[in-house]
C-alpha cells in the first residue's frame, strides 16, 4: 500500500485516539484497548513498509500515549511497587479477563470431574492421593484429628517448604504456557482434581467440616493463586496461537510479558497461604469456628476484589481521565 492511502485510510482512528488523549472524547475501557492495538499494528505496519516516514514518527508518539493511557495514571503514585500492583496489574488482568474466567471454568469442570470419580470409585482416592497419605489419615480421623499429617514440624520450616513447593507450581504453571498452554491445562487438571478427592474423602469419612477449616484457611488464597497462575500460562499459549494482526514474535514478547507481570502480582498470595498453613492451619482445631471461617472469608473477599473486581474499578477510571 502507498503511504498516502496507508494515511487516508487510518488517519480517522488515529484523530479519535488524540480526541481521547485531550479529554475531548469519553471511550469505554474496551474501546480504548482496543483502539490502543490498532495503533500498534499500524505502528508495526509503519516501521515495516515506511522506516524512514515522518508518519512513522508521528506514529510512535501516538503509541507511547495510547500505551500510557490504557496502562497508567497520568498522575502517578510515587511509590513504584504501589503502582504496579494497584495501576498496572489491574489494567492487565482487565485487558486478559477472558483467559482469568476461561482458567476458572476449567478447573471447576475438573473438580467436578474428581467429586464425581471419588464418589462413584471407592479407589480413585488411593491413586490419587496415594495409600501411605489415605492410610494414615484414616488413622487420624479414628483418634479424633483428621488434620494432623498437616502438623507436623515447625512453624517456621513448614512456611519454607509450602512456600517453595506452591511457588514452584505456580511457576511450572506459567511457564508451561510456552507449550501453546496444553502444559498449563494438565497442571489445572491434576490440581483440581486432586483438591476435589481431598474434599470427597473427608467427606465421605464424615470429616468434612475439619477439612474445610484445615484446608481452605490457606488453600483459599493458594487455589485462587494457582488459578491465575494458570491464566498467565493460557496468555502465552494464546499470544503463540493467535497472534492478530502481530506478526507472531511479536505477539510472544507482548504476551510472556504482560503474562509475567500477572504471575509476579500471584507472589504475596502465595506467601500468605504458606504463612497462614506454617502458623495459622495447624491450630484450626483450637480455634473458635467463627475465627476459622471469618480467616477465609476475608481471604476469599480480599483475593476475589483484587482480580474481579478491582480491574473493572481502575479501567473505568482511566476510561474517565
Amino acid at each position: 500500500m502507498r503511504e498516502v492511502a496507508f494515511i487516508k485510510q487510518n488517519k480517522e482512528k488515529w484523530l479519535e485516539f488524540e480526541q481521547i488523549s485531550s479529554n475531548k472524547d469519553k471511550k469505554s475501557p474496551d474501546d480504548i484497548a482496543n483502539l490502543h492495538i490498532k495503533i500498534m499494528n499500524d505502528l508495526v505496519y509503519a516501521q515495516t513498509y515506511y522506516p524512514k516516514s515522518k508518519v512513522t514518527i508521528y506514529l510512535n508518539k501516538l503509541a507511547k500515549s495510547s500505551f500510557d493511557t490504557v496502562y497508567h495514571t497520568k498522575r502517578r503514585h510515587k511509590n513504584v511497587a504501589f503502582n504496579f500492583f494497584f495501576d498496572t496489574i489491574p489494567l492487565l488482568t482487565y485487558k486478559h479477563r477472558k483467559y482469568i474466567y476461561i482458567s476458572f471454568i476449567f478447573f471447576f469442570i475438573c473438580f467436578f470431574i474428581g467429586l464425581l470419580s471419588t464418589f462413584n470409585d471407592d479407589t480413585f482416592a488411593r491413586q490419587i492421593l496415594g495409600n501411605n497419605y489415605i492410610d494414615q489419615t484414616l488413622e487420624n480421623i479414628e483418634s479424633g484429628d483428621a488434620m494432623a499429617i498437616y502438623k507436623g514440624g515447625s512453624n517456621w520450616g513448614t512456611f519454607i517448604g509450602i512456600y517453595d513447593n506452591n511457588q514452584r507450581v505456580g511457576l511450572n504453571m506459567f511457564l508451561s504456557g510456552l507449550f501453546l498452554g496444553i502444559g498449563t491445562g494438565f497442571y489445572i487438571v491434576y490440581n483440581a482434581i486432586m483438591v476435589a478427592v481431598f474434599q470427597a474423602f473427608f467427606y465421605q469419612h464424615n470429616s468434612f467440616f475439619d477439612s474445610i477449616k484445615g484446608i481452605w484457611i490457606h488453600g483459599t488464597y493458594e487455589i485462587f493463586g494457582m488459578i491465575i497462575e494458570a491464566a498467565a500460562g493460557y496468555i502465552i499459549g494464546a499470544s503463540i496461537l493467535f497472534p492478530g494482526t502481530l506478526k507472531r514474535f511479536q505477539s510472544f514478547k507482548i504476551g510472556v510479558r504482560e503474562a509475567f507481570f500477572i504471575f509476579i502480582s500471584t507472589i504475596p498470595f502465595t506467601i500468605m497461604a504458606a504463612l497462614l498453613e506454617g502458623y495459622i492451619t495447624r491450630y484450626s482445631n483450637k480455634m473458635p469456628v467463627v475465627m476459622c471461617f471469618a480467616i477465609i472469608i476475608f481471604s476469599l473477599a480480599s483475593i476475589s476484589y483484587y482480580y474481579l473486581v478491582l480491574p473493572f474499578q481502575v479501567a473505568k477510571k482511566h476510561a474517565l481521565r
